[in-house]
């Protein structure tokens, strides 16, 4: 079913902003029209680029620093930061990341996405995986952005923290993990010091 050109922008416009990280391809796909398009009709409606747009989310959102680890070491790019709160961060999945013969992600991507940003979340100079439970929920395949979001629950009984990591895939939750995190001082300590 065609839209009209004032449909699709405002749709196009409420889907950026439930995913602001949805790439130019992506939406020409779920629109049906040229990439082209799209990016006339994001012009008209003075949306930024999606480069734009992650800097954006990092510059005004993104205040803090990782600490447990260098964030060159952090798999995909943070593009948002609260220690010991919540985090997100995106990884377009390129050749390197896919198996060769059906160009599906290598899990262990996955998982080293969502397992160091469970590290960067935390507000500590060392944050170390004690445990995991983790569920892959679907293949990624080459070309799709994951976004992991990473939310800290808090202490479990033996004082280790409890980081729940989310992966999705536009609006398809692709992986689940829930880290248990090992850390050098006691969060309350930190606070009060």
């Amino acid at each position: 079913m065609k839209r009209s050109k004032q449909v699709r922008q405002s749709e196009l416009k409420d889907t950026i902003k439930e995913t602001p990280f949805i790439t130019d391809e992506e939406l020409a796909k779920r629109f049906g029209v040229s990439i082209q398009t799209i990016r006339l009709d994001r012009m008209e409606l003075s949306i930024p680029e999606l480069r734009e747009r992650i800097k954006s989310v990092a510059t005004h959102e993104w205040n803090e620093t990782v600490k447990a680890l260098p964030i060159e070491e952090v798999i995909g790019e943070v593009v948002d930061l609260e220690l010991d709160q919540r985090a997100i961060s995106i990884l377009d999945i390129k050749p390197e990341h896919v198996f060769s013969r059906n160009n599906i992600a290598r899990g262990h991507h996955l998982f080293a996405q969502a397992n160091s940003l469970a590290v960067a979340v935390i507000n500590d100079e060392l944050a170390l995986t004690a445990g995991s439970s983790i569920r892959f929920n679907r293949p990624v395949k080459l070309g799709e952005r994951v976004v992991a979001k990473a939310f800290v629950k808090g202490d479990d009984h033996k004082g280790r923290t409890i980081v729940d990591v989310h992966s999705y895939v536009e609006n398809d939750e692709v992986f689940a993990g829930s880290f248990e995190m090992f850390r050098d001082h006691d969060p309350k300590e930190m606070n009060e010091g």
